[in-house]
This record gives C-alpha cells, sequence and structure tokens, in this order.
C-alpha cells in the first residue's frame, strides 16, 4: 500500500467521525444555546487534550509552530464550530452536510497556494467536478437560491479548511494528536471564559441525549477525529487526502436519516454515486508534493 492510499484510508476514519457533526449538533440545539456548545465542547475538548500533552510529555511548541497552531484554532476551535452550530439552529443539518461538500476544493486551493503543492490540471479538473455536483444539489434543494445559513456554512467551511492545511503540513514534523492538543489548549483561556457567559443553569436539566450529543462533538469531531484527519493529510498529502471529504456530505446524509428522520432520497443516493466518483477519479490523478 503506497503513502496516497494509506493516508486516504486514515483520513477517511476522521471523515466518518466528523460526518455526526451537523446532525448531533442539531440535536444539542434543541437544548442548549448554539455559542455554549461552541466554546464549551472547545473547553471539554481542551481539557483531556491537556491531560493527554501532559501524560505524553509532548515539548512545548516553538515560537514558530505557536503561531501556526493559532491559526488551527481559529479554523477550527472557533470559526468552524461557532458557524456551523449556529447555523444548525435555523437550519438542515442534510442541506448543511450538500454546501460543506465544497470544502475538498477549497483544502486543495488553500493547500496549494499555502504550501506549493503541484495538482494536475486532471485533477483540478476532477475536484471542480465534484464542487460542482455539490453546488448543483444544493441549488435543486433550496429552489436554486443561496441562504444566510449557507452564508454560515460557508464561512464555517473556509476556517475548517484553514485549520486542516495548517494542521496537516505541521503534522509532518510531529505528533498528530499533539498537534490539535495544543491548539486547543492555546485557546482554553478563552472558551472557559465564552463556556462561562454562555451557560445557562437550566441546562443542568437537559436530558441525557442532550448532555450524550454534547460530549460526543466535544470528545470525536473536536479532538479524536483530527487524530485521523491530521495522519491522513501529512502521510498522503493534502491535495489528495482532502478529496476524501467528498464522501462527508453523504455520510452525513445517512447520519441524518438514522438520528433525525431524515430521508433518504433517490436525488441524494445519485449523486452520492456521481460525488463518490469524482473521489476515486481524482486519486489517479497526478499531484506532486513540494
Amino acid at each position: 500500500m503506497n503513502k496516497e492510499t494509506k493516508g486516504m484510508l486514515i483520513g477517511f476514519i476522521g471523515i466518518l467521525i466528523f460526518s455526526l457533526t451537523l446532525p448531533v449538533s442539531k440535536i444539542a440545539v434543541l437544548s442548549f444555546d448554539p455559542y455554549f456548545i461552541a466554546f464549551g465542547r472547545a473547553t471539554l475538548a481542551a481539557t483531556v487534550a491537556l491531560a493527554y500533552l501532559i501524560y505524553k510529555q509532548e515539548p512545548m511548541p516553538t515560537r514558530v509552530d505557536f503561531t501556526k497552531f493559532i491559526v488551527i484554532a481559529l479554523g477550527v476551535v472557533f470559526g468552524f464550530p461557532v458557524f456551523t452550530t449556529v447555523a444548525m439552529a435555523e437550519g438542515s443539518s442534510s442541506h448543511g452536510a450538500v454546501i460543506l461538500g465544497m470544502m475538498p476544493l477549497a483544502t486543495t486551493v488553500i493547500g496549494v497556494i499555502r504550501f506549493k503543492e503541484r495538482p494536475s490540471l486532471g485533477f483540478w479538473l476532477v475536484s471542480l467536478l465534484g464542487a460542482a455536483l455539490v453546488v448543483v444539489y444544493a441549488l435543486l434543494k433550496s429552489s436554486g437560491s443561496f441562504t444566510y445559513i449557507d452564508g454560515l456554512l460557508v464561512l464555517g467551511g473556509i476556517c475548517a479548511c484553514v485549520g486542516y492545511v495548517e494542521g496537516g503540513e505541521l503534522s509532518k514534523k510531529m505528533n498528530p494528536r499533539a498537534v490539535i492538543s495544543w491548539a486547543l489548549v492555546i485557546s482554553l483561556p478563552i472558551n472557559i471564559l465564552m463556556s462561562y457567559v454562555t451557560f445557562n443553569a437550566q441546562y443542568f436539566d437537559a436530558s441525557p441525549i442532550a448532555w450524550t450529543s454534547f460530549i460526543y462533538l466535544s470528545l470525536f469531531p473536536m479532538f479524536i477525529g483530527f487524530f485521523f484527519w491530521y495522519e491522513g493529510l501529512a502521510v498522503g498529502g493534502i491535495a489528495r487526502v482532502s478529496q476524501v471529504q467528498l464522501i462527508q456530505p453523504f455520510c452525513t446524509l445517512i447520519a441524518a436519516s438514522v438520528l433525525l428522520g431524515d430521508s433518504l432520497t433517490m436525488m441524494n443516493l445519485v449523486f452520492a454515486v456521481l460525488v463518490v466518483s469524482t473521489v476515486i477519479l481524482g486519486k489517479r490523478m497526478l499531484v506532486r508534493r513540494a
């Protein structure tokens, strides 16, 4: 098994974990304020991350790497959770899943600009085709127009892609688990403060399902999922492995069907097959890594 295939398989595990984020957020916002979910989940994740760093005796980040951790935190600790959780307070997780399907192309573009990866023309064409399929799907599902919720999701997706690229590259020279752990720990003071500000005493009476959803969002897509995702990006390359994200919207659609009772339509399945096909084609295209 070559490095690119291995990276895609490892990254796919992370994508499966991430794919539950929107449906589980939709359940959580029924009981909690979306801002409390965003900051509170980061606080819990950072607490576990701090314990991990102490247990593993990971070295302190260098001054140069510290700046990179700030960028990662702005993207995946603050930006993505805040924008997407607020979007789920009003929007549909199924619709949001498809909008976020544009993330692989955004990740590739950011990776190319930031770290000089050089995808071939064929790779770009296949990536654009995958993104175009996602856009067409979104327009068909929302009567031909983009909404305020779509805007929040796009902003959240861009933030996540910035964090993915920076974290994936940093994971080439250090433990991927330490990368997300330091990003969480560095942002902990702000998250503790904001969790306190947004907390409501009524949350103590929330249902076990609500708190289970909150804990899942804290420990898995906020922390453990990055173990696999950053390692996959580091092993297989940002441009290549980012294409696995094209499968995420349809994993989310299945999760939304199971957890929320959203219907799986023929159009969902047709677009799923088409998008997965672009991932298979993209894997065959040349990507030069600097």
